[in-house]
């Protein structure tokens, strides 16, 4: 299968760079955009419990990769892409 999408890390010029991440895909709703969720924890000493945080980032999904809602995905730091978009998904892990 031959990859047409220019803003693919794999075979075309955008460069990750900076963070690189994992988390689960909750959304794929959006056209060639999929919403990544990374779960996190963080001790508060006051109360000495763990404070259970979590965040969602919006990344750019290539069509030779093509990401679903479940999958386990890498995403790096690029490039801004669009208003809301600075990731793109490197590779899926599960």
């Amino acid at each position: 299968m031959e990859c047409n999408d220019n803003r693919c890390p794999v075979h075309h010029g955008i460069n990750p760079r900076g963070i690189q991440l994992t988390g689960i895909v909750v959304s794929d709703k959006a056209k060639k955009t999929v919403i990544i969720e990374m779960d996190s924890a963080s001790y508060m000493y006051k109360y000495e419990r763990y404070l259970r945080k979590r965040s969602r980032v919006p990344a750019h999904n290539p069509d030779c990769i093509n990401a679903k809602t479940g999958n386990v995905v890498n995403i790096a730091e690029t490039r801004r892409l669009s208003k809301t978009k600075s990731f793109v998904v490197t590779g899926i892990i599960k």
